[in-house]
């Protein structure tokens, strides 16, 4: 006697469901972690030509080679890297995800890699603060921790959310917006890139953690990356690849 169509297909979703993440040492014993990036977060991961490069990118490759495993990385649009997790389709992301309630529901954060926050840039220099974006157009990125707090803000004329940061960024350029919200760094990255921009960088809307990310409850794996992690600060290679990028140590304090 065949199974009837529903009895198929509740017995793929059960198959689906049941499928667990890979543990460290299912990854050790593979000898390759699957890493999903974004790509297009400069300076903390973005293509430089065909390569991936960037902090988060050459982080993610020392705490490969702390965990004594290789890499296969995969880049893809922010707002599909946790849902890409949670299905199974890589083991860890780091891609600038901030720590917050919702998505930790979601997902398990590893200890904070950089600790940053969302700030005002205009080309406007009067335009500074969480309080100059009343009647203001406002663009960010779709997906962001970005997007979530400026629509807290009250009085806003528009937020504007775009699907990289970078056409963002390009909005306010080219005076679409009248201000973008981002990383301080990313904002400080994008003044000194194109100085004749005319971009100016102003004060914290928000302040944030910032970690990798990994399935929920995936504990064996978080457990690896946070000993990882912690060695590299430890050792001086954190720093050294942190002034390289930032010009500053940006662990939290």
């Amino acid at each position: 006697m065949k199974p009837s169509r529903l009895l198929l297909a509740s017995m793929v979703i059960l198959f689906a469901s049941s499928v667990q993440a890979r543990t460290f040492e299912e990854i050790k014993k593979d000898g390759k972690i699957v890493i999903a990036t974004e790509g297009a977060f400069p300076p903390f991961n973005f293509f430089r030509g065909p390569a991936l490069t960037g902090f988060e990118v050459e982080l993610g490759e020392a705490l490969a080679k702390k965990m004594a495993v290789g890499i296969e990385w995969r880049a893809l649009s922010f707002d599909a890297l946790l849902a890409g997790l949670r299905q199974d389709r890589w083991d860890l992301v780091i891609a600038s995800f901030g720590i917050t309630p919702e998505r930790s529901k979601a997902v398990t954060f590893t200890d904070p890699h950089y600790c940053s926050g969302g700030i005002v840039v205009a080309k406007d220099a009067a335009i500074r603060t969480a309080g100059d974006l009343t009647g203001k157009i406002v663009a960010v990125q779709t997906g962001s921790t970005y997007l979530e707090n400026v629509k807290k803000l009250t009085g806003l004329k528009e937020v504007k959310n775009f699907p990289q940061d970078t056409d963002a960024r390009s909005a306010l350029v080219n005076g679409r917006v009248d201000a973008w919200v981002t990383d301080k760094f990313v904002a400080k990255a994008a003044l000194e890139a194109n100085p004749s921009a005319g971009l100016k960088a102003g004060d914290f809307v928000f302040v944030e953690r910032i970690a990798c990310a990994v399935k929920k409850g995936n504990s064996s794996l978080a457990q690896e990356v946070n000993k990882a992690l912690a060695e590299l600060m430890a050792d001086g290679t954190y720093e050294a690849i942190s002034k390289k990028w930032m010009k500053e140590d940006v662990r939290c304090r």
